[in-house]
């Protein structure tokens, strides 16, 4: 009887596997936001499921809030919202409560599959206004579904 429960398991674990695993590498994946540069939209420790689906089929989009390899610390992701797309100019300026380096521009040229992007909370945010443009390449995905808080449980905006 044990060794019957222990196959059930086994091979319970091996179907989970494959459906889990393709799911999390291919689909969708889960992100913890991290600092206040999104508020009011997100707030630190919000959990968000990110689609990584869409953008094999369709670029991104004006307003999307996206999870991103970050272009100064590529071991980290930030989230942000996209604001300029390729071949747009986009002017901006900087919050008031920063000094930005001396000579820092503020209007940027965006090549192709090249993105602007920026936090909701600008003067929290370390953004496209500091580090230029973001690449196509370092998209991983959309916010798609938050989880946490419940009280906001449900898809993004």
């Amino acid at each position: 009887m044990a060794r019957k429960n222990i196959a059930e398991l086994v091979r319970f674990a091996i179907i989970a596997a494959a459906i889990v695993i393709p799911f999390r590498l291919l689909v969708a994946q889960p992100f913890l936001v991290s600092g206040d540069s999104m508020l009011p939209s997100f707030h630190n420790n919000d959990y968000l499921i990110v689609d990584e689906l869409s953008y094999r089929f369709r670029p991104p989009a004006r307003g999307e809030v996206v999870v991103f390899r970050s272009p100064v610390e590529p071991s980290k992701y930030l989230i942000k919202r996209i604001t300029g797309l390729p071949g747009e100019t986009v002017h901006f300026s900087f919050p008031q409560e920063t000094t930005p380096i001396t000579g820092l521009a503020t209007e940027l040229t965006l090549a192709n599959e090249e993105y602007f992007v920026q936090g909701d909370n600008s003067a929290a945010s370390f953004d496209s206004r500091y580090w230029g443009a973001l690449p196509r390449e370092n998209i991983k995905g959309r916010a798609l579904i938050q989880l946490w808080p419940p009280s906001k449980i449900g898809f993004v905006p």
